[in-house]
């Protein structure tokens, strides 16, 4: 189906559009911390690339990133819509460029990058993940 609205009206709807966060993920990420007494982060830092949480003293960074927005390839919640192919190829294409800019930019300045994607989170991936992000931020607090 043709969209109804030019390309100026829609990036103009486009633009009003925020986001709500990817609230679930980030508070299952809340309680995993206060469970595990990992302390010391913060949210909404204003950090290049708004990372979800930043744990400013340790200068680690962790990013929950959406299977779909991120262009998350090997996973089974990521599937690419059928119609305007062209338009949402382009539109995750280019949000994983800056995603990797943003990294680059981020560990170039000394930062430790930990992604999870939003299906790590998923009943049957969670323990590992949350495992996985345990050691990852216990390592680098304990190591640093």
């Amino acid at each position: 189906m043709a969209d109804v609205f030019d390309s100026k009206k829609r990036s103009d709807i486009m633009s009003k559009v925020r986001s709500n966060n990817n609230k679930s993920t980030e508070l299952a990420l809340i309680k995993f911390f206060k469970e595990n007494n990992i302390t010391g982060w913060k949210r909404n830092y204003p950090v290049k690339g708004h990372p979800d949480f930043v744990f400013l003293d340790k200068k680690i960074v962790v990013f929950v990133d959406g299977c779909f927005w991120h262009g998350h390839q090997n996973c089974r919640y990521f599937v690419m819509p059928k119609s305007n192919t062209d338009y949402w190829e382009s539109k995750i294409k280019s949000n994983i460029t800056r995603d990797k800019t943003t990294y680059d930019s981020l560990s170039a300045l000394g930062w430790n990058i930990l992604i999870v994607w939003e299906c790590e989170l998923k009943k049957d991936k969670r323990e590992n993940t949350l495992e996985r992000l345990y050691y990852e931020i216990i390592k680098n607090i304990v190591l640093k």
